[in-house]
């Protein structure tokens, strides 16, 4: 058993060796320079090869319009935004203080795991292999959830890059490649379906922002939830989707505040749990030692 857990690289380490990090500096960086170039590339570029015709990231969403058809400005920022905040995480695996590089490396092998995978997605994406790319998606969402749920305490800049927002637009995205996935998305049924599964997105959000406190989980899907919006309201005016995505983005930004203006005040951490006051903190030892 304990050789399972040396050889394991998903396993929880209190520390890390120096090779090992080393390992993890260079595949953070490649593989999310694999996953940034891959998505920048399909964004504007349809793929040249392929048994079924395909097209670039944003043709394929408005060619198959349905229920979870995306807003292209959005989501595309939201995807910027995604990649910075990842950068920023990588940064962390280069810190001079050994405890940040150990936090980081800790979530190193889901990270690497969650680009390979988002790259295999866009490849499959683009090239109409919709099936492939929905379990590519549920594969990632099964891989990001291990990691938020085995790894839930660490500084936001480490859990927005490396764990929340990735694992909010794999949420979503899961709902957007299956519409696509499903034949006849223009049917009565599959508009039904998706004015009732739309609604996941709001429990899902309300799940992480009050049980853990997590406003970067609720702003990401808040986000994702306005883009959705956007998009369904230029399709279709006199519709519910963009009506149901408009409700669930405003109570997932409202209760994002509420958790956030503690946390950034001071009054509660990033989990939720109240900060002692400077002054009793620093005495804390003196009394011990009294």
């Amino acid at each position: 058993m304990d050789r399972f857990h040396q050889i394991n690289p998903f396993a929880k380490r209190d520390s890390h060796t120096t090779t090992s990090i080393t390992t993890y500096k260079v595949l953070s960086l490649l593989t999310w320079l694999l996953s940034v170039v891959t998505t920048v590339y399909y964004d504007t570029h349809a793929p040249a090869d392929g048994k079924y015709l395909g097209g670039n990231i944003w043709h394929q969403n408005y060619h198959h319009y349905s229920g979870f058809t995306q807003n292209a400005v959005i989501t595309s920022i939201y995807f910027v935004v995604m990649f910075i905040l990842q950068l920023i995480y990588t940064s962390h695996l280069f810190s001079s203080d050994a405890t940040i590089v150990n936090a980081a490396a800790s979530v190193g092998s889901h990270f690497i795991l969650n680009n390979l995978l988002h790259f295999a997605w866009v490849m499959l994406f683009v090239r109409s292999h919709f099936v492939w790319s929905e379990i590519i998606l549920i594969i990632n969402f099964f891989n990001l959830s291990s990691l938020y749920f085995r790894h839930a305490t660490y500084t936001k800049l480490i859990h927005a890059g490396a764990v929340s927002w990735p694992l909010a637009w794999t949420f979503v995205a899961i709902y957007w490649n299956g519409a696509i996935m499903v034949p006849h998305q223009h049917s009565l049924v599959a508009r039904i379906f998706a004015n009732v599964f739309i609604w996941s997105l709001l429990g899902y959000g309300l799940f992480f922002i009050f049980l853990y406190k997590d406003y970067t989980m609720g702003f990401a899907l808040s986000v994702l939830s306005a883009s959705l919006g956007v998009a369904q309201f230029f399709r279709q005016i006199i519709a519910f989707q963009w009506i149901f995505a408009f409700t669930i983005m405003s109570v997932l930004f409202v209760a994002t505040v509420l958790v956030a203006v503690p946390a950034w005040t001071g009054r509660e951490d990033f989990f939720g749990n109240r900060r002692e006051p400077v002054g009793d903190a620093e005495r804390a030892p003196l009394l011990a030692d009294n």
